[in-house]
């Protein structure tokens, strides 16, 4: 009974192989074929399990999108203090930043930081998980996975040997968006160029400066960065006048102006600190200069500084206080006239 019982082990053995299944044995038993139990393996229990692989990894992606989606949802509102819970409805986070952007809400950097940040982690989890299961498909449909692995092993190396400057770039790239050293609308100075930021990518950042040049500057290559738009700014103006005018005039004249501006305020041009005169920076060969500072919203010490200069201007004709400025004088040679003559 036993020697029956290994012999028919052996048969299923030498039908299905090492690895057996319930359909190849069910089928062996059927027909009693090593060839049908063998096609029975291919056509119908190889494909299920491959099937069952898709599905499962399928799931598993959406799943932990889903995931990815709730906690950076979770982590802009907590960037932007709540607010965003407030001004917008229960919707996708892409639904969110894109009402606050047509609004010009001041959350929408938050809620931009945050979707960058959830396209990086889906994109890793999708990858992470659908390459595991090409593995395991690979492993199933019978090929060897120590070579494969072994010559991703070295093709991984050489290309990280030859696009050093593309991982340079990426790594850089996260880390801009992780520590949020700048973002879309900010206005910033990377040595190369200086404009506003219109879009920040993980390989490259793109910016308009005044003329209108759009620079692509890849992440890697940014050594420094100075961001004009980050909490607040600052304007300071040297302003020149006369020595013959009083300082203590002119400096009451100046935080006048400068008051005014403050306390009324402008769309685009808004101080949010008392304004400061310093007091003389520097006795020039024709002029004494004083030093005067204004804080600003972020971004707008550009304009702030425009109406300034504008109103300090008129404020020093009303005053009678010169602004100093280089005279030429033009000395035009003619023709001696006849000493006889007359």
């Amino acid at each position: 009974m036993l020697e029956h019982l290994n012999l028919a082990f052996q048969e299923v053995i030498d039908a299905c192989g090492d690895d057996q299944n319930l359909i190849c044995e069910w089928v062996f038993d059927q027909t009693n074929s090593e060839t049908g139990a063998l096609l029975a393996t291919w056509f119908v229990d190889r494909p299920l399990r491959i099937l069952f692989v898709l599905v499962l990894a399928w799931f598993v992606v959406r799943v932990l999108r889903r995931i990815v989606r709730r906690f950076v949802t979770e982590v802009g509102e907590r960037s932007a203090g709540g607010r965003a819970g407030d001004d917008v409805a229960v919707g996708s986070l892409r639904q969110r930043v894109n009402l606050m952007s047509a609004n010009n809400d001041p959350t929408d950097r938050s809620f931009q930081r945050a979707i960058t940040l959830g396209k990086l982690l889906e994109s890793l989890v999708s990858i992470v998980v659908w390459t595991t299961a090409i593995f395991v498909i690979l492993g199933e449909v019978g090929i060897s996975l120590a070579p494969l692995i072994a010559s991703a092993g070295i093709a991984s190396i050489a290309i990280g040997f030859g696009a050093q400057s593309i991982v340079r770039d990426f790594l850089a790239g996260i880390f801009v968006v992780i520590e949020d050293q700048y973002g879309v609308g900010d206005i910033i100075d990377v040595s190369c160029a200086t404009g506003e930021v219109v879009e920040v990518g993980f390989r490259t950042t793109r910016l308009r400066d005044l003329e209108g040049v759009l620079w692509t500057i890849p992440n890697g290559e940014i050594q420094r960065v100075g961001n004009y738009s980050q909490i607040w700014a600052r304007s300071v103006f040297d302003i020149s006048i006369s020595y013959d005018d009083d300082i203590d005039h002119a400096s009451e004249v100046i935080k006048g102006v400068l008051d005014d501006i403050w306390l009324n305020g402008a769309p685009h041009a808004t101080i949010i600190d008392e304004p400061e005169v310093l007091g003389v920076e520097e006795l020039g060969s024709s002029a004494v200069v004083i030093r005067a500072r204004v804080k600003t919203e972020p971004s707008e010490q550009f304009a702030v500084a425009r109406r300034v200069r504008a109103e300090i201007k008129k404020a020093f004709d009303a005053e009678g206080i010169e602004i100093p400025y280089n005279h030429h004088v033009m000395v035009v040679k003619g023709e001696n006239p006849d000493p006889g003559s007359g």
